[in-house]
């Protein structure tokens, strides 16, 4: 039977082994919780937001601020407020206090998976933070991101509308395959082919034709001559439209002679001043115009000038005679004919017609 001495050594040597695991077992856990930036006696920063959805979010999850661990997820419940009836689920998570300078009231959290099927953590965005540090008890503004479920909901209306794409598209190629509709007779209709083909004919023959000069628009691409022409021409309208600038021609003054314009201007001032006065009553055209008594007696003139060459045209008058009697005309031919013998037969032998004969007495 051992002695109570040796039972106390041995309690006390169980005592000692205890203390001392538990001593590495608390340096082991500090270290363990340093390594992960969480360290079990520092003092955390407590804070939460509110999502519409957790998507599978677990106690625990890392929180992560630019992709560094920061903190975990303490708790994730359901509020029963009203005014939360959007975003019911609140997450509240801890902050190792070494980063509480990196997270600002307005900073944005929001949930994002690790790969395609991966677990759920909580992202924080500080990126475009200006506010102060967030202390414990802030809530955090939500950046709701689209997660696989969100795709997938998201991608089910273009699957649909591209279903209805695809079934219009069959509709499409079966009409084609039957012959219908323009595109349809031109893929099974021989005659729509045959004419195709002959256009295409018709095309290859006329550019064979330009090609070989033969035409009009043939003539235009390979004659020289024409080409020549038209270069010509086109010197010719170029030195014309140089006369015109430098104010040569009739055209050329008319466009840059000022002495020209002068005039113009100055007779279009004179006809202003002519027209003015003739409305105005004065002058012979202002008379003619506007006095009543001019206007009459220049009728009256017209008048009896009209009565003159009626009476000519009848044969009144000497005049009238003179015009329409043959007679007349007749004598005065015959009495011009015999003055004209009457002189010639003095010019031969004038002394025959102009000796004097002087008798005294």
């Amino acid at each position: 039977m051992p002695s109570q001495q040796e039972v106390k050594w041995s309690q006390l040597k169980v005592g000692l082994i205890v203390l001392v695991s538990i001593a590495l077992l608390s340096t082991l856990l500090f270290l363990m919780t340093s390594a992960s930036g969480m360290s079990v006696f520092s003092h955390k920063t407590i804070l939460y937001t509110y999502f519409q959805n957790s998507d599978g979010l677990k106690i625990g999850a890392p929180v992560n601020l630019e992709g560094v661990t920061i903190g975990e997820v303490t708790h994730v419940t359901v509020s029963s407020d009203p005014a939360r009836k959007l975003t019911p689920v609140k997450i509240t998570f801890k902050i190792d206090p070494k980063y509480h300078a990196s997270v600002h009231t307005d900073s944005k959290a929001s949930l994002s998976t690790v790969g395609v099927l991966g677990d759920t953590v909580v992202d924080i965005n500080s990126v475009a933070a200006v506010g102060p540090e967030a202390q414990t008890g802030a809530e955090l503004g939500t950046l709701e991101t689209p997660n696989l479920t969100d795709v997938v909901k998201a991608s089910q209306g273009t699957i649909e509308s591209l279903n209805v794409i695809l079934a219009k598209m069959n509709v499409i190629v079966d009409n084609i395959q039957q012959g219908k509709g323009t595109v349809g007779k031109l893929i099974n209709d021989p005659g729509m082919y045959n004419k195709a083909v002959l256009t295409i004919d018709q095309l290859q023959a006329l550019v064979t034709n330009l090609n070989e000069g033969k035409g009009s628009a043939g003539k235009l691409l390979h004659d020289d001559e024409l080409y020549n022409r038209l270069n010509d021409t086109s010197a010719k309208l170029q030195q014309i439209t140089t006369d015109l600038n430098n104010g040569k021609g009739s055209a050329g003054k008319l466009l840059k002679d000022e002495t020209l314009y002068t005039n113009l201007n100055s007779t279009l001032k004179h006809a202003n001043d002519l027209l003015a006065e003739a409305d105005a009553g004065r002058g012979a055209l202002g008379l003619l115009t506007k006095d009543p008594k001019f206007a009459k007696k220049l009728d009256d003139t017209v008048t009896q000038m009209d009565t003159l060459l009626t009476n000519v045209n009848t044969g009144q008058g000497t005049i009238g005679k003179l015009a329409k009697d043959p007679s007349m005309y007749n004598n005065l031919n015959t009495l011009l004919t015999s003055s004209t013998d009457l002189v010639q037969a003095v010019r031969k032998d004038p002394k025959k017609y102009l000796v004097i004969h002087l008798k005294i007495f």
